[in-house]
């Protein structure tokens, strides 16, 4: 696993990093993701998001990268983005609501959130790998009428490439290793994959 040295909006990506290891949020094992392809390395940011004032910290980092674009509400996937979600909006001054995935899979809005025609929304994520969840997020803020100017993630394991059609930004932009299940050298080697996310579909 790579990483990009560059700074982010108040904290160094090598900090973001430090702040993983130090709380066993950067685990190493065999491990399915949220796409369904399998790494060597997992990010479990709700090992991070669980102290408060590092939760802040990294929710201000993100929002200092969208101070000037006028964002009126934030929208998050639930549930790994509920919480860095609503610290990005703590500190822009904006509203937080989050997207549900329903029993057939589509993501919507729920629990009477709405949008209007003039927000102007960011959708935040813990962890971009592909940008599905982020994807699908948008598209339901759209859906419901808002606007869409931006995402972001504290973390984009994707190296840079995941493209969710808006400008993109990420705390930490790193290179991990995935497989393809089928292909996948750390099953062929007999080792079995768990799945730590929040996601169990």
């Amino acid at each position: 696993m790579s990483e990009d040295v560059s700074s982010a909006g108040g904290i160094d990506q090598n900090e973001v990093m430090r702040l993983f290891e130090e709380t066993g949020a950067l685990l190493r094992g065999h491990f399915v993701l949220t796409s369904g392809l399998h790494s060597p390395n997992y990010l479990q940011c709700a090992r991070v998001l669980q102290y408060p004032r590092l939760a802040e910290r990294l929710g201000a980092a993100i929002a200092d990268r969208f101070r000037d674009r006028r964002v009126s509400c934030v929208v998050a996937p639930a549930i790994g983005g509920i919480v860095i979600g609503y610290e990005v909006a703590r500190a822009l001054g904006a509203t937080s609501i989050f997207t549900e995935r329903e029993s057939n899979g589509e993501m919507t809005l729920r629990r009477g959130f709405t949008l209007s025609d003039d927000e102007r929304i960011l959708v935040v994520e813990d962890v971009i790998t592909t940008g599905g969840s982020t994807r699908e997020t948008i598209d339901a803020a759209i859906a419901a009428g808002g606007k869409v100017i931006g995402a972001a993630s504290i973390i984009d394991r994707s190296g840079g490439e995941a493209d969710v059609g808006v400008p993109r930004e990420a705390l930490a932009t790193l290179q991990v290793e995935t497989y393809d299940p089928a292909k996948c050298p750390l099953c062929a080697s007999g080792s079995l994959a768990v799945k730590p996310g929040s996601r169990k579909r």
